[in-house]
């Protein structure tokens, strides 16, 4: 028996849980877990909200809430989705608690003390307009590498770089959306070239990792490992702990600061390992796997992940006082996309858990995901395919093959089938077919392959409805009744072996499918190549529903629609403060006319103006429009715009302008100019 600790990366408790997320992290592991007990393994599964960061900061901002009740609640909206698709966890913990906060602190002190940890006066964000320094999260711009926009202040989802916020081109300030200024502040890194050479030699004893992760890591540690900040400017998360050392530390540089977010979440692993201990009454029993070197900890995770607990989480581990185990396997999932497009939680493009579980079983969603895994490349999840699936090979398929044996068997030998002989030729050559395939099965879970796992399962059920057809035991039981009798055994003894090999993938329906035909619903693995002595039909009921069409038009709708109205909103931008109310006598001075626009060039030396020859009625004027930025000049030869005619002229870059052309910023910052239909002739006059 091996001992194995496993984790999925802590989700962020600043929002609900999506598909992207259970394809990533939790249901590859959760399936794994399973498995591991089915083989009788010792396993612990530990998992909890990252409650700290400038998400959560974010969040809590955006709503006028604190972070806690943030935390609180997505912590609770986080518990229900993972219950409602049946993943279990030996504890699900929280990092926003006394037991993890005390254990971050003595992680920073120890590493500290044998010292990898460095202080630097590092330039960072500032935002004038809202007093405080910028975590790399309230930044944004765009990337220097891919020149992606949206990019974070500490890592480019686009491309997967790992950034900082001052090499953001265009950055903005995501609480207010001014740019920021860089000022100087104290920050404590990580000295990650400290355990470069560690890091390879651990790598390297890791032949069977999948090549998306080593890959990563390795380019990572030859392109030169840098120091890392392990601290932050802001007001939630783990405080910096004070410190007596051969410098004297001065308050006021740990005031205000806190371990960064990526710092102290995987330490969460180690935290919810404690709490779990506790509430079994064995408060030791943590150390039997966090320090043991032969148990070995796998760490589900997303690949945007791999950095963080591939280099910095061992690095931490590495340098402590205690000899952790470091992970022994980190297999991470690359991204599923929606209707081919990538995932927005901003958008709302989206399939939210708990809005799938409000039209379908959980189960389902198990099976689909696993079938379309992520593993080695992005995977698209599309409702049609969710529909195919899910009709095709579980209720055509499999549910077919248990309808069909069961019914027959219960019809025609009184619900019993009993093996009265040995089973040989062709059934025994089926049997033993099964049984290599099954141990196939086994090997492709202990590797991650889930995606693997499905379709031989699934192939598995169709050999059994391909066999059922070839034998015709509705033919062959007027002939010969045991000869009909052992078909339906072989039959019902591939359903069982199926109801164990699916069983990690589809908990519920398996225990369905054994209850069917009275089998013992406590099994192992091992069960599988045990063959049984008989069967007894119970009563019978369809495994799996079909879906209909409708049902999948009504998601898709509401995919859309939702998406739709998301982006109305974000079209609506958000009101100007109103000037100064004028009197109407005031109004009636200003003299709006429609112009013809004749000529347009760009001024030398300014980024913004234009030099425009307009035409109003017979008179001809010269305006300079500031728009240059937004617009090519030939694009504006022959557009009717509206022109403030009667503002006193004057001159800028040596240019003199006679009015000034109407416009209007759009979502983007675009000087849009208000045009006229065409039909209006220039010289009109606007009231």
């Amino acid at each position: 028996m091996s001992k194995y600790l496993v984790t999925s990366g802590l989700p962020y408790a600043n929002g609900k849980l999506h598909i992207g997320h259970l394809a990533g992290a939790y249901l590859p592991a959760d399936v794994y877990v399973r498995f591991l007990r089915l083989n009788n393994e010792d396993v612990i599964y530990m998992c909890g909200t990252d409650e700290h960061g400038a998400p959560i900061s974010i969040r809590a901002e955006a709503e006028g809430k604190t972070p806690q009740e943030i935390v609180d609640y997505y912590h609770k909206s986080i518990v229900k989705s993972f219950d409602g698709v049946n993943i279990k966890f030996d504890n699900f913990s929280g990092t926003a608690r006394p037991e993890h906060h005390k254990l971050s602190q003595q992680f920073f002190l120890n590493l500290l003390k044998n010292s990898y940890i460095n202080t630097h006066n590092t330039k960072q964000m500032y935002c004038e307009n809202d007093k405080r320094f910028l975590p790399d999260r309230y930044v944004e711009g765009e990337c220097p590498f891919c020149h992606t926009s949206g990019a974070r202040g500490d890592q480019c989802d686009a491309c997967g770089k790992l950034l900082d916020a001052n090499q953001l081109v265009n950055p903005v300030c995501k609480i207010c959306g001014n740019t920021p200024v860089i000022k100087e502040t104290k920050h404590w890194f990580l000295d990650l070239p400290a355990f470069a050479e560690q890091l390879k030699t651990w790598l390297n004893d890791k032949p069977n990792w999948k090549d998306n992760v080593k890959k990563f890591i390795l380019s990572w540690i030859e392109e030169g490992l840098i120091e890392r900040s392990i601290t932050r400017d802001i007001n939630w998360g783990v405080a910096l702990p004070e410190y007596q050392g051969s410098d004297a530390v001065d308050l006021e540089d740990i005031k205000g600061k806190v371990l960064y977010v990526w710092f102290d979440a995987p330490i969460g692993y180690i935290s919810s390992t404690v709490e779990w201990a506790k509430k079994i009454g064995q408060p030791d029993k943590w150390k039997d796997y966090w320090f043991d070197p032969d148990c070995r900890i796998v760490h589900f995770i997303g690949k945007d992940n791999i950095p963080f607990h591939a280099i910095i989480w061992p690095s931490l581990l590495m340098g402590q006082d205690e000899k952790y185990t470091l992970p022994w396997d980190i297999p991470a999932n690359e991204y599923l996309t929606l209707e081919g497009q990538k995932i927005s939680t901003s958008k709302d493009w989206a399939i939210w858990v708990e809005d799938f579980l409000k039209y379908f079983d959980g189960e389902l969603l198990r099976f689909v995901l696993c079938a379309n895994a992520p593993e080695s490349k992005d995977a698209d999840f599309s409702w049609k395919d969710f529909q195919a699936l899910v009709n095709n090979s579980l209720a055509n398929v499999l549910g077919n093959l248990a309808n069909r044996v069961y019914a027959f068997t219960k019809k025609n030998f009184n619900s019993k089938l009993e093996l009265h002989k040995s089973i040989s030729g062709k059934n025994k050559k089926f049997l033993d077919e099964i049984n290599a395939i099954c141990k196939d099965i086994h090997q492709s879970y202990s590797e991650f392959k889930i995606r693997k796992v499905v379709k031989t399962i699934i192939d598995l059920a169709r050999e059994g409805n391909r066999f059922f057809d070839e034998a015709k035991p509705w033919q062959l039981i007027k002939e010969d009744k045991p000869a009909s009798e052992e078909v339906l055994f072989v039959c019902a003894e591939l359903l069982k072996k199926i109801s164990i090999c699916f069983y990690p993938i589809l908990p519920e329906s398996m225990l369905k499918l054994r209850k069917m035909s009275n089998l013992d619903l406590n099994f192992k693995w091992d069960d599988i190549c045990v063959c049984n002595k008989s069967f007894e039909i119970g009563e019978i009921e369809p495994l799996f529903k079909k879906i209909e069409d409708n049902q999948i038009q009504e998601q898709i709708d509401l995919l859309y629609s939702k998406t739709k109205l998301k982006d109305e909103t974000d079209n609506i931008i958000k009101d100007a403060p109103v000037k100064d109310v004028i009197e109407f006598d005031d109004f009636v001075k200003i003299d709006l006319r429609v112009v013809k626009i004749l000529t347009a060039e760009k001024i030398k030396k300014s980024k913004k103006l234009l030099k425009l020859q307009v035409q109003s009625g017979s008179e001809k004027r010269q305006v300079l429009a500031g728009i240059a930025e937004s617009w090519e000049a030939e694009d504006l030869i022959g557009k009717s715009v509206v022109m403030l005619f009667n503002l006193k002229p004057r001159k800028m870059m040596g240019e003199l302008s006679e009015g000034m052309i109407l416009a209007a910023e759009d979502k983007d910052g675009r000087a849009i100019p208000l045009t006229t239909l065409q039909q209006v002739n220039s010289g009109a006059v606007i009231s």
